[in-house]
C-alpha cells in the first residue's frame, strides 16, 4: 500500500509496481472489503424487507437498490478518486465492499432470468434496459452534483480561483 494514496482493489498482481501496493498490509484490504461487503449485503437485504416485491412481480426493489447504489458510487468516486479524500482503505471498504455488496448484479441477472422463464421477454428486456439507464444516469448525476457541491464549498485556491473539481 502506498502511503496516503487510495488502495486500488483492481490491482494487477502480475505487475511488480501494482503488486507492491498490497505487500505492506495485504489483509487490511481484504478485511476492509469483507467488512464492507457484509454491511452492504445486510443493507440490501434490509431494503428488500422494506420494499418487498411479490413473486412474479416486476423487481422494483432490485432496480431501486442498484440505482441508489450507483449514485452513491458516483459520490464516492468524486470524493475519493478525484479529490483524494479519506483514508487509503476508504475506497475498498465503501466502494468495493459496502456499495459492491449493496448493489447486486447477481439478483439483477436472476430477475432477468426469472422474467424470461415465465415468458415475459418484454418485461425482461425493459428491466435490463431500465436498470442500465437508471444505474448510469444515477452515477453520472450524482458525480456531477458532487463535483458542483465540492467546487462551491472548496476554499479559494492561492491564485484566487476556486478549487478544480474536474
Amino acid at each position: 500500500m502506498v502511503s496516503g494514496e487510495p488502495v486500488d482493489p483492481d490491482v494487477d498482481l502480475h505487475l511488480p509496481q501494482q503488486r507492491a501496493e498490497l505487500t505492506a498490509h495485504p489483509f487490511a484490504v481484504l478485511g476492509a472489503v469483507a467488512a464492507g461487503g457484509a454491511l452492504g449485503a445486510a443493507a440490501r437485504h434490509g431494503a428488500a424487507l422494506l420494499w418487498p416485491v411479490p413473486a412474479g412481480a416486476f423487481p422494483w426493489s432490485t432496480l431501486g437498490v442498484n440505482a441508489v447504489g450507483s449514485g452513491l458510487i458516483g459520490v464516492l468516486m468524486v470524493l475519493v478518486a478525484e479529490r483524494g479524500a479519506g483514508h487509503p482503505l476508504v475506497r475498498p471498504f465503501l466502494g468495493t465492499g459496502v456499495l459492491g455488496g449493496f448493489t447486486t448484479f447477481s439478483a439483477y441477472a436472476a430477475d432477468v432470468a426469472g422474467l424470461l422463464t415465465r415468458g415475459d421477454a418484454a418485461a425482461a428486456l425493459g428491466y435490463a434496459a431500465a436498470t442500465l439507464a437508471a444505474a448510469l444516469g444515477a452515477v453520472w448525476a450524482a458525480a456531477a452534483a458532487t463535483r458542483r457541491l465540492v467546487r462551491r464549498t472548496a476554499p479559494p485556491a492561492p491564485s484566487g480561483r476556486r478549487g478544480d473539481a474536474r
